[in-house]
């Protein structure tokens, strides 16, 4: 197993890339997706493996709902597979699951499906997994300010102690710390509405390499580019 000193407590990843890896290879966009699919499994027992604590995947956005129907669909049907047949692996791996975003806009089934998988590997403590589906930073911070309104609202919150720890136990991300390192593969320079709030110090990570050939080679390489960065947080 590769040794590494520095190990990033919470990575985040921007999956990117799976439609320029199908173009390229003269194949329709599903293609990408289906082999991205199998990045996700490899990228998420690599990173188990290796000690990291939380995992967090970009898996669906607020404005995936713009993409043709077609392709939504089947994004849909692979999410619904995915969890239905990586739950052994998780149970195998002490892998625990859990989502950030609103999962009361996808299909039911696989609103269930999530639910299920989220109870019974809610003992697991090798590593959480969290994708982010139908997520987008924008409404996480839009929907933290709703509530902490509504607490000021019924007096049970003073505006005066409003602080960042009050905006960060009201995102969808309270129970987990921010992301140390974030990576963003296909070589795009952007966080696309992806954990805005979480990522203030962050470090960044661009990888030319697409979502679906991004495997544990490429994981490597930027943890051991993590490893080089003195992490400041603002100071000397």
């Amino acid at each position: 197993m590769e040794k590494f000193k520095k190990i990033p407590e919470h990575i985040a990843i921007i999956m990117d890339g799976n439609g320029r890896w199908a173009k390229k290879r003269n194949l329709p966009r599903i293609f990408g997706h289906r082999e991205g699919a199998k990045s996700v499994k490899e990228i998420t027992k690599a990173c188990a493996e290796i000690g990291v604590k939380y995992l967090t995947l970009f898996a669906f956005s607020t404005e995936n709902w713009k993409r043709p129907d077609n392709e939504i669909k089947f994004l849909m049907n692979l999410l619904n597979d995915y969890l239905k047949k990586e739950e052994k692996t998780l149970l195998n791996n002490n892998i625990k699951f859990d989502t950030i975003g609103d999962i009361s806009k996808l299909p039911e089934k696989i609103q269930k499906k999530i639910n299920r998988l989220k109870k019974i590997t809610k003992n697991c403590k090798r590593m959480t997994l969290i994708l982010a589906l139908n997520y987008g930073a924008r409404n996480e911070i839009t929907n933290a300010v709703k509530k902490i309104s509504s607490l000021v609202k019924k007096g049970e919150l003073k505006i005066s102690e409003i602080d960042e720890s009050t905006i960060s136990k009201n995102l969808y991300t309270a129970k987990y710390p921010d992301p140390d390192l974030l990576i963003r593969t296909s070589g795009e320079v952007r966080v696309s509405n992806f954990l805005l709030w979480q990522i203030a110090y962050t470090e960044l990570y661009i990888s030319k390499v697409l979502w679906p050939d991004f495997r544990k080679k490429e994981l490597y390489k930027a943890i051991h580019e993590y490893e080089k960065r003195e992490r400041r947080y603002g100071g000397l």
